[in-house]
């Protein structure tokens, strides 16, 4: 069970909505149509699903119902991420017209405020709701004792089918000295109520970069440590760039192609760049490094489930090699996002049932780092066998009024076609913005669509359009230009 300790009232609230201490686990159906272990976003979706399509459900969970999302990661980084935008804000008002402003960080505030949204936001994943829903919600560590049996505490449930939603854990990885000097993730960095001082970020993820411009904003000297030549590694090298101008901007001390190499008692980081070795000291270590799926101690080999060095091994329809189990989101999927999970259990719902045929890779993923500006991508974005068409921001109207002009637009489509095949967005709210291209691929609409749909003005999503006139005026080929000026005089 994640480790985690109320600190005030916020915390008891969500304490007993995700994990009520008064808790008693429901006597088991003789057989249930389906048995879920994770009440992250996969294990609760796939659930309330099938519930509602009339099978009898149970759902067990080790630790907090909601997962990391709402407990270690989306919920209270997003939360920590606004305070930072307005201490932003703040500290340059001047440039809007602001004289006197004043942003002193009140840290413990900063995190009271996150602990109140997040518990604000835990009925959504309460036991007592799934229970008025018809689930039975057992708490408890889950563990497969045969093919069609789990054993959670003194209860065995029997299943027609089972998903496997248990997700990830924060990877740690093998650095002298790093246990004995102590260091942070995702599930203990929440739990902070004072600044730290001098901070050292292992890893330039997508959670590094966004507690690293958090933390910076806050008042923190933070240095952010990369072993790649490259900020947020499968984005776009132009995103990439503007991901680390944003940080260096933010006060961040960003080291790239930077290996670490040891960590000493007084918590003073050792790392190699450039064939050199170089020290940082630090008041407090982030690892970020990255997640490795939980599948530890379920008694999978006991469940006929394979496991492979990503995670449960599954087929393109969420199988595992127990074709009873299906397994969705960190535990067995590249994409790790709480959005991912969620698609990925109603794939396994119509799968499981009703002959479904839909595809875990054909899924169109969008994601998003929460930087300033948002970074923001869909599909395939690496430009192999594609026509670009882009937008910097610098030439929209609503980003020079914003006097938020660093970014761009840009569309990929296959070669020859308006057909969209990947979409990168950097803008302050490039999340939002991404949305739009990402339906257009679902839905199978060309860029072409774009340019024949009308935006408000002023908005940066007009972009947009923009970008679909760009594919329009290569249309325009000379003997296409000729015979519409045939058509005009024969027509004026």
């Amino acid at each position: 069970m994640n480790q985690f300790y109320p600190q005030d009232h916020s915390d008891e609230f969500l304490i007993s909505n995700v994990r009520p201490t008064d808790w008693v686990n429901p006597v088991p159906k003789p057989q249930y149509d389906l048995v879920v272990i994770g009440a992250g976003a996969g294990g609760l979706v796939s659930s309330v699903g099938a519930a509602g399509l009339g099978a009898s459900v149970a759902i067990i969970e080790a630790g907090l119902l909601g997962g990391d999302c709402l407990n270690f990661g989306c919920v209270p980084s997003k939360a920590l991420l606004k305070s930072a935008k307005v201490a932003n804000l703040i500290s340059n008002a001047e440039q809007y017209g602001i004289s006197n402003a004043k942003g002193e960080v009140n840290f413990g505030e900063v995190m009271k405020r996150m602990r109140a949204l997040r518990a604000k936001i835990s009925p959504h994943d309460a036991a007592q709701r799934f229970k008025d829903l018809g689930i039975d919600v057992f708490l408890g560590k889950g563990v497969f004792t045969g093919k069609k049996t789990i054993q959670v505490k003194d209860a065995e449930l029997k299943f027609a089918r089972a998903i496997i939603a248990t997700g990830g854990k924060a990877f740690v990885p093998p650095i002298p000295g790093l246990k004995e000097a102590g260091y942070l993730t995702n599930e203990s960095l929440f739990g902070l109520n004072q600044l730290p001082e001098k901070l050292t970020i292992v890893g330039g993820g997508p959670i590094g970069c966004e507690m690293a411009l958090a933390l910076s904003a806050f008042g923190s000297d933070v240095t952010l440590i990369e072993g790649g030549p490259k900020l947020l590694g499968p984005e776009p090298d132009d995103a990439s760039a503007i991901a680390l101008s944003s940080l260096k901007k933010a006060g961040v001390r960003v080291l790239v192609n930077s290996m670490v190499k040891s960590v000493n008692q007084e918590r003073v980081v050792s790392y190699e760049q450039n064939g050199m070795v170089k020290e940082i000291a630090s008041t407090h270590i982030l690892v970020a490094t990255g997640r490795r799926a939980s599948t530890s101690d379920m008694g999978l080999e006991e469940a006929g489930v394979t496991v492979g060095k990503r995670g449960i091994v599954v087929d393109d329809r969420l199988r595992t090699s127990n074709k009873r189990i299906f397994a969705v989101g960190d535990v067995a999927s590249k994409w790790q996002f709480t959005h991912a999970a969620d698609e990925m259990a109603r794939m396994v719902i119509r799968n499981a049932w009703f002959f479904g045929r839909a595809k875990h890779s054909k899924m169109i993923v969008p994601r998003v780092t929460y930087l300033n500006p948002e970074i923001a991508s869909v599909g395939d974005t690496s430009g192999e066998k594609a026509d670009i068409y882009e937008v910097k921001l610098s030439g929209v109207d609503r980003s020079i009024l914003e006097e938020q002009t660093e970014g761009f637009v840009k569309v990929f489509t296959k070669e020859g076609s308006d057909k969209i095949v990947g979409a990168s967005v950097v803008a302050p709210a490039a999340g939002e913005m991404l949305g739009e291209v990402t339906l257009a691929m679902q839905a199978g609409v060309g860029l072409a669509t774009f340019s024949a749909t009308m935006h408000a003005y002023p908005t940066v999503a007009a972009a947009f359009r923009s970008v679909g006139d760009a594919y329009s005026k290569t249309r325009l080929t000379p003997f296409v230009a000729k015979l519409l000026r045939w058509v005009i005089k024969r027509r004026s």
